[in-house]
């Protein structure tokens, strides 16, 4: 890393390798309305409205979708949540629908502290309570009269992927779990991109953001991080920035309330992943199964492979041909959904 600030750790946080200060980001202006996603709900689904509480009190929102023909029998379940920074009206929206399509009942929801979810303060993010939040959703999902408590599975995708596995290995009620274009946040942001950050360079970051604390106190209230992605980019940014933001500050994958289209965590987000790494129970997910998806050409690749090298049987790992990280978000010809389709149909019976 070239530059240690207090900020460089966020950066990574970010998913980009560069920090844009907020008063040199113009505020994005799409004309937007509070019922906007950003994909076409099929005609064959039905999507309502839910609410429900984590253990911590914490009341999140989702989007339950439902196969229009499910008709009187007990449906097998799966809650989905991602990427990192992202909101229910997004990916984990689109690939809710397109499982219901497939006779699921899928709920996707936004994380505690962002998007409609509840919680406070606002744009932050916890390796525990983002775990718990599946935890939460599996309640939620279990509960229901139209839904078989024993056959519910997760999807997470991008940074919720980690906590997808996290979820899958302390919570046994989850019965197979899949991850898509996966990122072990708490790896990320405790030893940067492929582990590259020296001891000495993660000391300095935690000296920093201790100091940060004491701004904060001193304040009282919690200073932001740097804006996620620059409303215009320069150019000569690396192609996963690009990447990013080409899906979430464009039509494509704009939503204003995702933190990734418009806003920033807060600066001291990261002190809850530095030490605590997420994926050390993996394998005790077996005997469930785990599907792990990843894109040929993601800059986020190596997280998956490590993952599924770590995993014990029954595993699968599917690297989508020619695929950039982003890809997985949104391009239905990209995201392998006959796949998905497959693996939860014959492990949730």
């Amino acid at each position: 890393m070239k530059n240690i600030k207090l900020f460089s750790i966020i950066g990574m946080l970010m998913l980009t390798q560069q920090v844009f200060s907020q008063k040199n980001v113009k505020s994005v202006t799409m004309n937007k309305t509070e019922e906007h996603y950003t994909f076409q709900l099929s005609d064959k689904v039905s999507r309502q409205k839910v609410s429900f509480k984590n253990r911590y009190g914490i009341i999140l929102s989702g989007d339950l979708y439902l196969p229009k023909n499910a008709g009187s029998k007990k449906m097998s379940a799966l809650a989905i949540s991602g990427p990192f920074g992202a909101v229910k009206e997004q990916s984990s929206g689109l690939y809710a629908n397109e499982m219901a399509q497939r006779g699921f009942a899928v709920i996707a929801f936004d994380p505690s502290y962002t998007g409609e979810s509840s919680g406070e303060t606002r744009s932050l993010a916890s390796p525990e309570i983002n775990t718990e939040d599946f935890s939460a959703a599996v309640d939620f999902l279990g509960i229901q009269k139209n839904i078989d408590r024993n056959k519910i599975g997760i999807i997470g995708i991008c940074g919720f992927g980690g906590f997808a596995l996290n979820a899958a290995a302390v919570d046994k009620r989850v019965k197979a779990v899949a991850v898509s274009t996966m990122y072990d946040m708490t790896r990320v942001m405790s030893k940067g991109y492929n582990d590259a950050v020296t001891l000495d360079q993660r000391t300095k970051i935690l000296e920093q953001l201790g100091e940060q604390r004491w701004k904060d106190a001193e304040s009282g209230s919690f200073a932001p991080g740097p804006v996620l992605n620059a409303e215009k980019l320069k150019g000569d940014e690396p192609q996963f920035v690009k990447e990013y933001h080409d899906y979430y500050k464009t039509e494509r994958g704009f939503h204003e309330r995702s933190l990734n289209s418009t806003g920033a965590w807060n600066a001291t987000t990261p002190i809850s992943f530095m030490n605590m790494p997420i994926m050390t129970y993996i394998k005790e997910i077996s005997p469930r199964p785990i599907l792990i998806i990843a894109g040929e050409k993601a800059h986020s690749r190596y997280f998956s492979e490590d993952a599924f090298k770590a995993a014990a049987q029954p595993k699968e790992l599917v690297i989508v041909p020619g695929a950039v990280h982003t890809d997985l978000y949104d391009k239905l010809d990209k995201i392998p959904f006959d796949t998905l389709e497959n693996f939860f149909k014959t492990n949730l019976k």
